[in-house]
């Protein structure tokens, strides 16, 4: 392997975070003035909604944390055969996005104890919610942040991408 490509690969892996050194890192932003928008989402396939969700979210401020589903919440959330890519490679081509600062892994069911640990001033969501049906909203409220649906419209899914790579000819 190149070691430009090594870089870049070492660059994204080091924008994995465990908690508690996420939130160091954005303690530390934040008092240098940083307003911290956060996203989440399994990411099981990338695709190019997930790039403008992301676009989108890191848009609306200084610093975009990613909360990525642990393997276990997204095979409860999608089913058997979920995720398609293991928790750590999925983080990491999320990492690997310009939009992106940082990246954590989280296996709770919900990501509301994310959410209170960072207190992020925007928890961005994607077009399939309305600022009312985020699950999150009150908590986000709780510390003072806010909810903002952001993103193309929901056309891209790696659910429906999985159901043309398997249709039989």
């Amino acid at each position: 392997m190149p070691a430009h490509d090594e870089q870049q690969r070492a660059d994204a892996a080091a924008r994995i975070l465990e908690r508690n050194r996420l939130i160091a890192r954005v303690a530390i932003a934040r008092k240098g003035g940083a307003h911290v928008i956060f996203a989440n989402g399994c990411f099981d396939l990338l695709h190019v909604g997930h790039v403008r969700y992301l676009e989108a979210a890191r848009s609306l401020g200084d610093l975009l944390v990613v909360g990525v589903n642990g393997d276990e919440a997204v095979r409860r959330l999608k089913g058997e055969g979920r995720p398609v890519l293991p928790e750590r490679e999925r983080a990491e081509l999320v990492a690997a996005l310009r939009a992106v600062d940082y990246v954590t892994i989280f296996h709770e069911p919900t990501v509301m104890e994310l959410l209170l640990a960072l207190r992020p001033d925007i928890h961005a969501k994607g077009t399939d919610y309305t600022e009312e049906t985020v699950p999150e909203r009150d908590v986000v409220r709780s510390f003072g942040g806010r909810v903002q649906i952001v993103g193309d419209p929901k056309e891209h899914s790696s659910t429906e991408m999985l159901k043309i790579v398997n249709r039989e000819p």
